[in-house]
């Protein structure tokens, strides 16, 4: 069948930017084949840190954007007396985690956000005074179900400008890398994480970036020490080694700029012909055909009186691959990030994700267009 990839927002088709031959000796023997692959692993690392502007010694390899957002979580297990907020719209690897250290006693706040899902300082400040002591926050760059895209600078500002003990911010970039700007340097956060697969790369490589500052950080996987003793355990080298690559690809400030355009342009002909079906309702329903609230990687959308899971069902019966949110929630029903944003009942559960990615087309988008009109008529 002649199938069209919409789920970039899960996995990027491979790339073969991401295809390398590495050394094979471990980063930590001492011995020359060692000594290569370190050479090798560290080439990686500051060729990361190019592109993200920040220094290759704050960045750690990790097995992905799940134990990127893990590890900053986890140590708050560490301190007395902790408390921490994040969004009502963050990924599962946070919402989850976050929910087993409430079970454990640290106190737990959620930022909500406006009707587009996205934070506001405003709705910050409110979780901020229903939390005293808040130590940690989390709020994503760019929500992975909708494509909202947060206003990280002005949030951190909110964050920093507040009385009392210092707080670690963290942001989840993992939907942000390559497909939006990025100048975490001067964000002020403490840390963020990223993923190689949704950049073209392979699965169980990512990166953590910790500020200097916030290096003191106490975690609770301990081993051999390596990654600065941040993520113990034989460093993948062939991985970082492909992530590097990728993100030169993909990430440079120029090629975010004009995959940006592009993007916006393919997606405006998408909302426009979706905003002319009777049945459809964008999600949220005030998104325009070019809007900076949103990233153009990634769009919500529901069918009134057709369940997502029926919508995507039938896309792919068409041969059209689109899913009905985070893949790492695949098996769940409910839909949190669409009723954290006031969208309830049936109404949550008719969304569906639609993400393109670099080889997307103008012509795939028609096809998608016509592939949902055939199936209203049916449904």
């Amino acid at each position: 069948m002649d199938r069209r990839y919409f789920d970039w927002a899960a996995t990027a088709l491979p790339s073969e930017t991401g295809l390398v031959t590495t050394p094979f000796g471990n980063p930590s023997s001492r011995h020359l084949e060692g000594r290569t692959a370190r050479l090798a692993l560290e080439a990686a690392r500051s060729r990361c840190a190019k592109i993200l502007g920040v220094q290759p010694k704050e960045l750690y390899f990790t097995s992905g954007g799940t134990e990127s957002n893990a590890i900053p979580l986890h140590s708050l297990l560490l301190r007395k007396n902790a408390a921490f907020l994040i969004s009502a719209v963050e990924h599962p690897s946070v919402g989850e985690n976050a929910l087993i250290l409430e079970r454990m006693g640290i106190r737990l706040g959620y930022i909500g956000v406006e009707k587009d899902g996205r934070v506001s300082e405003k709705t910050l400040e409110t979780a901020l005074a229903g939390l005293p002591g808040t130590r940690f926050g989390a709020i994503m760059g760019v929500n992975n179900e909708t494509g909202a895209v947060m206003d990280i600078p002005a949030l951190v500002k909110v964050f920093r400008n507040r009385k009392g003990p210092p707080v670690h911010i963290h942001s989840d970039l993992v939907q942000a890398l390559g497909k939006v700007p990025l100048d975490i340097s001067r964000w002020d956060l403490d840390s963020a994480s990223f993923s190689a697969h949704k950049i073209g790369g392979p699965r169980g490589i990512g990166l953590l970036w910790l500020r200097r500052t916030a290096q003191s950080l106490e975690v609770l996987g301990v081993g051999g020490g390596q990654e600065g003793g941040i993520r113990p355990g034989t460093e993948n080298t062939s991985a970082a080694c492909a992530m590097a690559d990728c993100m030169e690809h993909f990430a440079e400030p120029r090629a975010v700029q004009a995959g940006y355009a592009a993007a916006s342009q393919r997606w405006a002909a998408l909302i426009r012909a979706l905003r002319s079906l009777d049945r459809c309702t964008l999600i949220p329903e005030d998104r325009r055909d070019e809007d900076e609230r949103f990233s153009p990687w990634i769009l919500q959308a529901g069918f009134r009186g057709i369940p997502g899971e029926v919508m995507a069902r039938a896309l792919d019966d068409a041969g059209f691959a689109v899913s009905t949110g985070s893949a790492c929630s695949s098996r769940s029903q409910k839909r949190p990030v669409l009723e954290a944003m006031g969208i309830k009942g049936d109404q949550s559960l008719e969304g569906i994700r639609i993400s393109q990615g670099w080889s997307s087309s103008m012509g795939d988008i028609e096809k998608l267009i016509a592939a949902i009109g055939k199936i209203l008529e049916v449904l």
